[in-house]
């Protein structure tokens, strides 16, 4: 098979498993490198040697590439193909069955690991239908946030990417509620997107009030497609945990369905937001959901399985949930207020 493929699969693999960044950028720099060489020269390298010198080639990466040119699977890949035959979630096969997008994902222009054309790559490989490429906005500086001006040269390169065997690249973004409530870009470039998902990522621990305040101008803009992740919580990982911010959840579901906003399920294993009891308060609000993996790498799109699970779970209709609309649906009602 082609040693790049495999050394991207690889990583596409043991990001779905949560694996260290290190492991996996090890294999993302090794399938780059190998890529600038081409097939036959990476197999006349690899056959006397000289591969094995390069910088960025380690000898795990080499030995995928050894048996990749001798025209074998590589015993890694095969290793992690067995161990992924599984869904991640065992409930909600039927509700995942229906997915066919998701609005929230991030590339190396912002936070995420890899280019962009590696997330519509994993998009492909999965199956889905449509992929909104929502990188932060300026204010998250941690986060590498796009400027206006950085936003309109992303959505430059979106349009020079055309359909990877059927899956769609929506231009979009993850823009910031600031303390205001205001959005954390420039209007006329938000019009441009096809989708926006408005979060709150700073001052979570504010008082009900004031996050209730700002989460409901963040919901009343026009722009608005999708509320993300709106707890903020984080149940497992590194920087858990981490509370749920508190708000009135009843206005702002409240708002949610009056303004046509849909509720995200956030399907990052370390989130699991909304929790269960929200989710039910948007149920009984009214509320349209999106279920959303808020993938930073190809691997981590497959997350879908934890929130079709969650939203199974919790009774969410199908019909309910804009990621399981087809993409002309879902565009005309994603342009329907702006």
């Amino acid at each position: 098979m082609d040693a790049a493929d495999a050394l991207n699969e690889i990583a596409f693999w043991l990001e779905r498993e949560l694996a260290p960044t290190f492991k996996v950028q090890a294999f993302r720099k090794a399938a780059a490198i190998i890529s600038e060489l081409g097939p036959d020269e990476v197999s006349v390298r690899a056959r006397d040697g000289r591969l094995k010198s390069m910088k960025g080639i380690g000898d795990s990466t080499f030995t995928v590439i050894s048996q990749a040119v001798d025209g074998a699977v590589p015993d890694r890949l095969a290793t992690l193909r067995e161990r992924n035959t599984q869904p991640l979630a065992s409930g909600g096969a039927e509700l995942r069955a229906q997915l066919r997008g998701d609005l929230h994902s991030h590339s190396n222009w912002s936070d995420g690991t890899t280019p962009i054309e590696l997330m519509v790559e994993g998009a492909r490989f999965l199956g889905r239908d449509y992929l909104a490429l929502t990188d932060h906005s300026p204010t998250l500086t941690v986060a590498n946030g796009l400027t206006a001006e950085r936003l309109t040269e992303q959505l430059d390169v979106v349009a020079g990417i055309g359909p990877d065997d059927g899956v769609r690249l929506l231009t979009g973004i993850e823009v910031d509620i600031l303390e205001s409530g205001e959005l954390d870009q420039e209007a006329d470039v938000l019009g441009r997107l096809d989708v926006v998902v408005a979060s709150v990522h700073s001052k979570l621990r504010s008082d009900s009030i004031v996050m209730t305040q700002r989460m409901l101008g963040g919901i009343r803009d026009p722009h608005t497609n999708v509320l993300g992740h709106c707890t903020g919580r984080l149940v497992s990982g590194s920087r858990a945990p981490r509370p749920p911010s508190e708000f009135d959840a009843v206005r702002v579901f409240a708002a949610c369905a009056e303004h046509d906003v849909a509720v995200e399920i956030n399907s990052r294993p370390e989130r699991q937001d909304p929790p269960d009891d929200l989710i039910q308060l948007a149920l009984e609000a009214g509320c349209l959901f999106s279920i959303d993996s808020d993938a930073h790498a190809p691997g981590q799109l497959d997350f879908l399985s934890y929130g079709a699970e969650r939203a199974a779970a919790n009774g969410v209709p199908a019909e309910r949930i804009v990621t399981t609309w087809s993409v002309d649906r879902l565009l005309e009602w994603t342009h329907a207020k702006r």
